[in-house]
């Protein structure tokens, strides 16, 4: 299911001067908040997770899920050089599968690390803040990262529409409309970190059961899909 060749590929395709840019963009701008709040406010429980609720999880891992997703297999179906790869003889859900685990791969890197590294400056991990956010920025990027590739899959547009969910589902829709909240990967990945987290320090609208069952009926059916999908993009030499 995993072919290192098309990992290669894929790789660097994600990881390319202008998209490397972009997904270092984020991280650097936590690190910088997470220093200024500590020098100015010192280390205080609430304001780590304000920060890290409000910046790491609403916005940044979204963000980089969308450029890793959609990076991972929309440019190669836009300009048509997918017709080279779907030439070898590599099962095409393999491709899916490997390029899910690349776009992953990358999201955790550029998410949860940074993630993890701005709690201790924030507050040294205390009330275990760092690690609860950084457990969901982990989650979270694991279906951001299914979700996206297959709107790389499926759109020409995926990453407007990607972003348009990263930044009005998750964080307009999300905050002003009760139901929505319930399908929101945020609050889903909230509901481990509220569970790790010192009490009420962290607090998710989904229950932690539901949370754990809707993360991993997404990822699978998105992975799912997105195979169907590829099986049965036609070669140019098929048409």
């Amino acid at each position: 299911m995993y072919n290192p060749t098309v990992a290669r590929l894929t790789y660097r395709a994600v990881l390319g001067r202008r998209r490397a840019a972009i997904l270092l963009i984020l991280p650097a701008l936590l690190l910088l908040i997470a220093g200024a709040v500590r020098g100015f406010n010192g280390a205080d429980d609430q304001i780590a997770a304000d920060v890290l609720g409000g910046f790491a999880i609403a916005t940044m891992v979204p963000l980089i899920g969308v450029i890793a997703g959609t990076g991972s297999i929309g440019p190669e179906i836009d300009d048509g050089s997918i017709v080279y790869l779907l030439a070898k003889p590599v099962k095409r859900p393999t491709i899916i599968f490997t390029k899910l685990i690349v776009a992953i791969a990358v999201t955790m890197a550029f998410s949860a690390i940074p993630t993890l590294i701005a709690g201790f400056i924030l507050n040294g991990n205390g009330q275990q803040i760092a690690v609860a956010y950084t457990v969901a920025a982990l989650v979270a990027s694991i279906a951001y990262s299914a979700m996206f590739l297959l709107l790389g899959t499926v759109s020409r547009h995926a990453v407007v529409i990607g972003l348009v969910y990263a930044l009005v589902w998750e964080s307009l829709f999300g905050s002003l409309v009760e139901g929505a909240r319930m399908l929101s990967v945020q609050q889903w990945a909230l509901a481990l970190a509220e569970r790790i987290g010192g009490e009420g320090m962290i607090g998710s609208d989904v229950g932690l059961p539901a949370a754990v069952i809707l993360l991993a009926a997404v990822t699978v059916a998105a992975t799912w899909y997105a195979g169907q999908k590829l099986r049965v993009l036609k070669l140019a030499g098929d048409e």
